[in-house]
């Protein structure tokens, strides 16, 4: 299938688009949905950041340079090998929807961009489709204006393998096509699907308009321009976190694993040099003051662990401003045997741009402390730094259930 199947050749506002995107790992296709793929590139099931990214630089090839599915297909079938990554559905299959859903979603939100400078927009089916769905053939021809809302519910593609587009028109073209103004907007009847059967976080319902497939049901692009309004800053979502829900926040039914019990030695003393708390947490990882260490985590992504993660610019220490040395094993423990992974895509206004961040919890019961009751340590770590919290007891289960944000990665199995 060429790329010229969708409509165009490549253009400046597609690749920019894709280009702008985070790489994301996640478990299935379900675990970010609509708008979310504004800001996201995810494969799914790739759960690793290694896999996600030849994949990325694959679907950007095409972007970039036209290339064929077939050209696609053996960077495929090169990745698939490299990693061993075991995914579901057949080779062929799979690497056309990856293909295919790419290209047509960044087409899209490059038209959308494009489109803003026509007042009007009309809906186009192609008529060389092999099976067209009789809704899409339905909107052929309508016309409505480029602000109304059924926009953000229709715009092409709605469905996998859709392949209808959207052109801007002025008011001479209504008059060349004899209407006096816009149509109607149509009035969705919406129907509850199920889908993610097989996902790792279990089957979810949604409601979508008929002739819409789940998960397109969304303008593609249109969440971008919407970013640039200045948003009220909201709340971190734990004290001290590097902040904002993201833009996902759906969590499994099922809670955490139950709490592991800790020696109360893992308390260090009060009072000590910045260095001595320092070299504890580095201990944990075979790091020391001096030489820095290549942590690879439960999942299989590496994390540099080395003191200047508790130093500024200067070379001096913030560990004391802080005021947590005791628990920095506990940030340690989260990190090297956490209960549960998460990773969300945060958009950071102030500077423009978005960042992953994946977020270690571990919940704790420290022998002798607060009557046994769980504690949380939380360590968060995205391209533009990391955090900790810790939390003895852990406030209540909606303080925990605020940790647990965007996609679940890993779940220790109890």
């Amino acid at each position: 299938m060429p790329l010229t199947a969708y409509g165009s050749l490549p253009f400046a506002e597609q690749a920019q688009f894709f280009r702008r995107k985070l790489n994301l790992p996640t478990d299935g296709w379900t675990d970010i949905y609509t708008r979310e793929h504004d800001w996201a590139f995810v494969v799914a099931g790739a759960n690793r950041d290694a896999i996600v990214a030849d994949f990325r630089a694959a679907v950007d090839k095409a972007i970039e340079g036209g290339s064929t599915l077939e050209d696609f297909r053996r960077d495929f079938d090169r990745i698939v090998a490299t990693h061993g990554w075991d995914y579901n559905g057949g080779r062929n299959w799979r690497s056309r929807v990856l293909y295919g859903t790419n290209l047509a979603t960044s087409y899209a939100a490059g038209r959308w961009q494009q489109l803003q400078g026509a007042p009007y927009w009309q809906y186009e089916h192609q008529d060389w489709v092999q099976h067209p769905r009789e809704q899409h053939i339905a909107w052929n021809g309508l016309v409505l204006e480029k602000d109304d809302p059924a926009w953000q519910v229709m715009f092409p593609p709605n469905g996998w393998g859709c392949h209808c587009t959207v052109r801007g028109l002025w008011p001479r073209d209504l008059a060349r096509l004899g209407k006096a103004g816009p149509d109607q907007a149509p009035q969705f009847q919406y129907v509850e699907r199920t889908i993610g059967q097989r996902s790792i976080n279990g089957p979810r319902t949604v409601r979508v308009p008929e002739g819409i497939d789940p998960g397109f049901e969304y303008a593609p692009g249109s969440a971008r321009l919407r970013s640039a309004i200045p948003p009220e800053r909201p709340d971190p979502p734990l004290p001290g976190s590097t902040g904002g829900h993201g833009l996902s926040n759906r969590r499994p039914p099922d809670p955490l694993p139950p709490p592991r019990t800790l020696p109360a030695s893992v308390l260090l003393p009060p009072g000590q040099a910045p260095e001595a708390y320092v070299s504890q947490f580095l201990g944990a990882f075979g790091a020391t003051l001096d030489a820095p260490a290549i942590v690879r985590d439960v999942i299989g992504e590496r994390v540099v662990v080395g003191k200047e993660l508790f130093q500024d610019a200067r070379g001096e220490w913030k560990v004391l401003k802080r005021e947590r040395e005791r628990y920095l094993p506990l940030l340690a423990q989260a990190l090297a045997a956490p209960d549960e992974i998460w990773a969300r895509v945060e958009w950071l206004h102030a500077l423009g741009r978005a960042v992953v961040r994946r977020r270690y919890l571990a919940r704790y019961v420290i022998e002798g402390q607060e009557g046994n009751t769980p504690g949380l340590a939380v360590f968060e770590l995205g391209a533009d730094g990391w955090s900790g919290v810790t939390a003895f007891p852990a406030a209540s289960d909606d303080y925990l259930e605020h940790a647990r944000i965007g996609v679940r990665l890993y779940r220790r199995q109890p």
